[in-house]
């Protein structure tokens, strides 16, 4: 209870600060409303004003219109009628358009039923009657032509008259309308568009940082990022450089000026920087790379320069700019095509605001990006980031601690175990994990059940790596038995293969746009042999093989397969040095300065000459995924109608046809965590692999 009353106390702080910072920058400001009744004076909103003005308006518009003048009427009423009665006291035309009629007051009582509800003047005072007269020459006449033979006849008074409120409206009101409208429109900006800041399109130079100082703590620290132990190791640092300083500098050390926190979506950059802000007792700025772009020229530079204007003022402090790549991209990449000015022109204050002639003291800069290899080379050299912390994938026990955290809030079955969920997601980011458990929850959920079972997280994973099943797709039998077909030799090549990855289900229900799928649990390795890239390559291809052995002819179906064994291949001569006509040269060039470039680094001869490799490499594997399916020509088709006829189908039922994996003890799944200490150590006295079989070897020297 204490700590959420204190928590209450800084919130209302935090408020008024934030209400004092509005009112400098709005007009309006000190007429804000008080809500918090904590016997302040009292403020009003702008927009109460706004208020009071429309309600004016409309009291207004209520009076004039409950005040109405005199009763319209017509020349022919008032000839055959009024004149012709002798009714009429005077005639006043206005303006020479409209004439008034005014009534003698001994005959008014003849009028009170026109006059009842449209007159609302005292019945003694005139004008009574109106009507249009056209031009006034013909009303003139008309006129005379009615009084002939009356004993007293009338004379038309002329008078002129002015509207000062329709002639000020017609005069300045468009203009009104373009200023209303024009601070309409930058008030709109000023909010959060492109115009920047709070304080309007003045401020458009101003920075969009958020800043969070000591009073307001962020919730998320270090507890609450799993995994990545060296790189939460190394922004632990940072915090201890600006909480005890001398003990780094005592020695004549400096403070790193920057860490650049790099790594693959998901994985976590961003929560790092989170659990900064939460644990650092300095204020910490937070914007995004995209932030500083924007469509006026030298607003970036200028939103810099603020920046750290206001970071030296609170010194010590920590700068994170989300997604550097925005604004950090080499300058003058493609010069061919136009480059954008205005972004080198931000990049270029940037570099100097972090080390230029101007020293920054007490500032640390954290930045995320996962396109390091486009950042320019000024950014990336000692004195601006001294440091980049790569944030990977998670490992096997890295995946568990985030399932860890992730599992909190669901309520489990017995049957959902961590080390077997961590071990059915090679690959999964932590933001995948994320989405497996809510996705576990929900399917979970929607099937009615009291908790969420390891089977929910299965449908869970295969959701997300193959999209939802669509049973309701349309496929004939002829398609169906080529997909089983094709399938089952890529689950019997993966089988069979002592480095292709074993096999976990197969499919032919469609899942999204694939009409079969197969999960397989990659082993996660640090390096990779010629001779495993291989095995795999031969996998890939048993779909096409089974294909062509049983139906004598192809399908469009091994698109997918050969898209990933052509960049494999070419990956392997032009990259990994692993042929022996190209040799061990490679490439690729990591620094990702050549990426626009429009020339090869190799000759057309050379060129042609890892075409041929790669066509040898792909063919071999080919000639060598078909021999296989020959060999166990049985098994794959006793696979291929099981599949056609459960549509899904286990490793337990591969195992029954083929026998069990003699290298599989290093793919063991267990159920739980116990064995897996039994297992490593398996693998650990494990010294030599099982020999390939002799046309195993012949492919591969091929």
């Amino acid at each position: 209870m204490k700590t959420r009353i204190k928590h209450n106390m800084t919130d209302n702080k935090d408020n008024n600060k934030q209400e004092d910072q509005n009112n400098l920058n709005n007009p309006f400001g000190r007429f804000s409303p008080n809500k918090k009744g904590d016997g302040k004076q009292p403020k009003f909103n702008a927009y109460w004003i706004y208020g009071i003005i429309a309600i004016v308006f409309l009291v207004v518009q209520v009076y004039v219109s409950n005040t109405r003048g005199p009763v319209e009427t017509t020349w022919s009423k008032v000839k055959s009628t009024m004149l012709a009665s002798n009714d009429v006291e005077r005639i006043v035309v206005v303006n020479e358009e409209v004439a008034q009629i005014y009534i003698r007051k001994d005959r008014l009582k003849n009028y009170e039923a026109e006059f009842e509800g449209n007159f609302a003047k005292p019945a003694d005072i005139g004008p009574h009657f109106t009507f249009n007269i056209g031009s006034v020459e013909t009303f003139e006449n008309n006129l005379k032509e009615a009084q002939k033979g009356s004993s007293s006849e009338i004379l038309p008074e002329y008078k002129k008259e002015t509207n000062w409120a329709r002639d000020i409206i017609w005069s300045i009101g468009p203009f009104v309308l373009i200023i209303l409208l024009w601070w309409w429109i930058f008030r709109r900006m000023s909010r959060g568009g492109a115009g920047g800041g709070a304080g309007g399109i003045f401020n458009v130079g101003k920075s969009q940082a958020k800043v969070f100082d000591k009073d307001q703590k962020v919730s998320t620290n270090f507890k609450d990022v799993a995994g990545l132990a060296e790189a939460k190791q190394e922004v632990e640092e940072i915090v201890q450089f600006l909480k005890s300083p001398a003990k780094y500098t005592k020695l004549g050390g400096k403070i790193p000026k920057g860490a650049l926190l790099v790594g693959p979506p998901g994985t976590g950059k961003t929560l790092l920087a989170k659990a900064v802000a939460g644990e650092a007792n300095v204020p910490f700025f937070s914007m995004s790379g995209s932030d500083f772009v924007e469509m006026f020229v030298g607003v970036g530079a200028s939103r810099v320069r603020d920046l750290f204007k206001q970071a030296k003022e609170k010194a010590p402090c920590i700068i994170f700019i989300d997604e550097i790549d925005a604004i950090g991209r080499a300058r003058g990449r493609n010069p061919n095509m136009g480059s954008n000015d205005e972004r080198e022109n931000t990049l270029n204050q940037l570099l100097t605001e972090m080390d230029g002639f101007d020293t920054n003291s007490g500032v640390i800069i954290l930045a995320a990006t996962n396109r390091a290899d486009i950042l320019d080379r000024a950014l990336m050299r000692a004195g601006r980031f001294d440091r980049q912390i790569h944030v990977e994938l998670p490992d096997l026990n890295e995946r568990a601690e985030i399932f860890n955290v992730h599992l909190r809030p669901l309520k489990l079955n017995e049957d959902a175990k961590v080390e077997f969920l961590s071990k059915q997601t090679p690959g999964f980011s932590g933001a995948d994990i994320a989405n497996v458990c809510n996705e576990a929850a929900l399917i979970a959920a929607r099937k009615d059940r009291e908790s969420v079972t390891k089977q929910d997280f299965l449908d869970a994973v295969d959701r997300i790596i193959g999209g939802l099943e669509k049973k309701n797709k349309i496929i004939s039998q002829d398609e169906k038995k080529t997909i089983a077909f094709h399938e089952a030799g890529h689950a019997t090549i993966s089988w069979l293969l002592e480095h292709a990855h074993p096999l976990v289900k197969v499919t032919i229900v469609p899942r999204g746009k694939a009409l079969g799928a197969a999960w397989y649990l990659p082993e996660e390795r640090s390096i990779t042999t010629k001779e495993q890239l291989l095995d795999e390559m031969a996998s890939a291809l048993g779909g096409r093989a089974a294909e062509e052995i049983i139906f004598k002819k192809i399908s469009s179906g091994a698109q997918n397969d050969l898209e990933k064994i052509t960049k494999q291949a070419y990956a392997m001569v032009s990259i990994f040095g692993m042929s022996e006509k190209v040799g061990n040269v490679s490439y690729y060039d990591s620094s990702g300065q050549s990426d626009y470039s429009f020339t090869k680094p190799y000759s057309e001869k050379t060129a042609e000459l890892i075409d041929q490799e790669v066509k040898v490499i792909i063919d071999s594997q080919y000639v060598r995924a078909k021999k296989i399916l020959l060999d166990h020509a049985e098994g794959h088709q006793k696979l291929a109608h099981l599949l056609l006829e459960r549509e899904v189908i286990f490793s337990e039922d591969l195992e029954a046809i083929f026998g069990k994996r003699p290298w599989d003890t290093k793919h063991v799944i267990p159920e739980n965590g116990n064995d897996q200490k039994d297992e490593a150590k398996a693998v650990a006295e494990k010294s030599e692999k099982p020999e390939l079989k002799d046309s195993e070897k012949e492919s591969t020297k091929e």
